[in-house]
């Protein structure tokens, strides 16, 4: 399917959805829509796993009959099926039974069935906790299937049901539903619904230009910047992932570059975009054992599996990406100093928790990795427990870049954010800079990074080069003498030098257009006194 085609399927959606919702809040139609979206990409995904493992005995689609081909051959291999059930899950990591497969919930919707809210209703329970090896309990919890919203009544709900689906169903049918055409489609979507979500946005939704800068930046060599990208990461971690596409954006990226991921490994706090999350990397195809999404707080580090006290046994991860909630005001607790991750370095303020959460990435790095944080512009340069700790990062030489970009770029706020870049064991002893804030493309809603802005942005993070205006390496020294303060405009002047005037040759035209001045009046009186007038002075 062509990037045009993938796109038209993403508005075709979006229109959909912008004419069901009706008086329904987009955040809340888009749990309906993007859970039927998966329901599809499950559904497809099974059959055609169901049919290459029954080969010729899956059944044909029979005249007249109502019912799926897999409902068929169950209704026909009644003692076979516990069988065929334990072998789809070795081959597919789950099950769906018949009855919830998306074509049957298609022709119930088709018919204004009765039964269309209630087999629904047991199709998401089942995918829940039973469907898959490992845990999904809770994916589909915040949709309401019995919403008000959808009706006063239980028919009317299960009509405006019906027709939600037949409307997808449409607008799915002329398109190819190979995994990464559902897979963009629902990136498309999260999109949309965040830009209609305005700062709600900011708790589920990267922009993807802005996930292409760090997904470029942790998939090329930390260690030997001008060699290339890396063929293999074992692990990338993003502790607040919101709808997962930063962690999907580099398992793309990897692929792309003929490399592979060993497991994706998230945290979300907020339960909604928890679930969107691991929808989101089962409809790109990343199997249920090769990621793990925790749905919990990371400045209380509740994941037991990162609270590991032995050093030895405690995670460590090859890259780590976030976009972190920008200045959030936080409680840390009384014993949190003694804290592992903060010991080293002390607590953020109670004002903003920027680097609470930087801190707590950096401590699960790897020594050869790199990690890549947005962050405020505050950061670099605020005064007090913020400055103790930034200045403690640099004399450790923990801070590799600093990249400034444009303002605009969220849904959820217009301010300029900056990029962090750093490593346990880097190299260089300076620091880059690069001042990307007045290069990019103005949008309709939002700036924009065009494909130039970011390979400019990557290109001179790879090769550490210097251009007046827009990038410089500065030495520790001189970062010391400004007090630690990393606010870039203090290394990199954006302002145009005012043009040298030449007064001599200034004065001589200025001499030439008088003279020419002189001449045209002589010329002009003349005229005048033919005429009988004044003269001009």
């Amino acid at each position: 399917m062509t990037a045009s085609d993938q796109q038209r399927l993403g508005k075709t959606l979006w229109a959909i959805a912008d004419q069901l919702r009706g008086a329904m809040a987009a955040d809340d139609f888009r749990d309906y829509m993007l859970a039927f979206l998966f329901l599809r990409y499950l559904s497809d995904n099974y059959e055609v796993a169901a049919k290459k493992e029954l080969d010729s005995d899956y059944p044909k689609f029979a005249d007249g009959d109502p019912r799926v081909p897999l409902a068929i051959w169950y209704a026909n291999n009644p003692g076979d099926v516990v069988d065929f059930e334990k072998q789809m899950r070795r081959k597919v990591h789950y099950v769906i039974k018949p009855d919830h497969l998306w074509a049957n919930i298609v022709n119930l919707a088709r018919n204004q069935s009765d039964e269309l809210l209630e087999t629904l209703k047991k199709g998401f329970d089942y995918i829940e906790n039973e469907s898959f090896d490992s845990t999904f309990q809770g994916l589909f919890s915040e949709i309401n299937l019995y919403s008000e919203k959808l009706g006063k009544r239980q028919p009317a709900k299960n009509k405006t049901l019906c027709g939600i689906i037949k409307e997808i169903a449409k607008g799915l049918a002329e398109f190819s539903t190979n995994t990464d055409t559902l897979g963009d489609a629902y990136e498309y979507l999260i999109g949309q619904f965040a830009a209609g979500s305005g700062k709600k946005a900011g708790e589920f939704y990267t922009p993807q230009q802005v996930s292409s800068v760090l997904s470029r930046i942790v998939t090329l060599d930390s260690q030997e910047p001008k060699t290339g990208p890396v063929k293999h990461l074992g692990s990338v971690f993003d502790f607040a992932c919101g709808s997962g596409s930063l962690l999907l954006n580099i398992r793309k990226r990897l692929k792309d570059q003929g490399g592979t991921i060993g497991k994706i490994f998230g945290q979300e706090k907020n339960i909604t975009t928890y679930n969107l999350a691991r929808m989101n990397m089962l409809l790109h195809g990343v199997k249920d054992t090769e990621f793990e999404i925790y749905h919990g707080d990371t400045l209380t580090n509740d994941w037991d599996m990162l609270r590991e006290t032995n050093p030895a046994k405690m995670p460590k991860f090859d890259a780590i990406v976030a976009n972190p909630p920008f200045s959030l005001r936080w409680e840390p607790k009384d014993d949190m100093s003694g804290d592992v991750r903060f010991k080293n370095y002390g607590l953020a303020p109670k004002s903003a928790a920027d680097f609470a959460f930087l801190l707590h990435g950096f401590h699960y790095l790897k020594d050869q990795g790199v990690m890549a944080i947005i962050l405020p512009h505050g950061v670099l340069f605020r005064g007090g427990a913020e400055e103790r700790i930034r200045t403690k990062l640099l004399k450790d030489g923990h801070i590799d870049t600093v990249i400034g970009l444009p303002a605009n770029l969220f849904y959820s706020t217009g301010i300029p954010v900056c990029i962090l870049v750093l490593k346990k064991c880097k190299k260089p002893d300076d620091v880059l800079f690069i001042n990307a804030a007045e290069h990019f493309e103005k949008g309709k809603r939002q700036n924009v990074l065009t494909e130039e802005h970011i390979e400019k942005i990557v290109s001179t993070y790879q090769e550490r080069k210097e251009e007046e205006r827009y990038s410089k390496r500065v030495s520790m020294e001189r970062i010391a003498e400004e007090g630690y303060n990393l606010n870039i405009s203090r290394y990199i002047s954006t302002a145009v030098a005012e043009e040298e005037i030449d007064l001599a040759d200034t004065h001589a035209k200025l001499l030439e257009i008088e003279k020419r001045i002189r001449t045209a009046t002589n010329a002009h009186n003349k005229f005048l006194k033919e005429l009988g007038l004044p003269p001009l002075p």
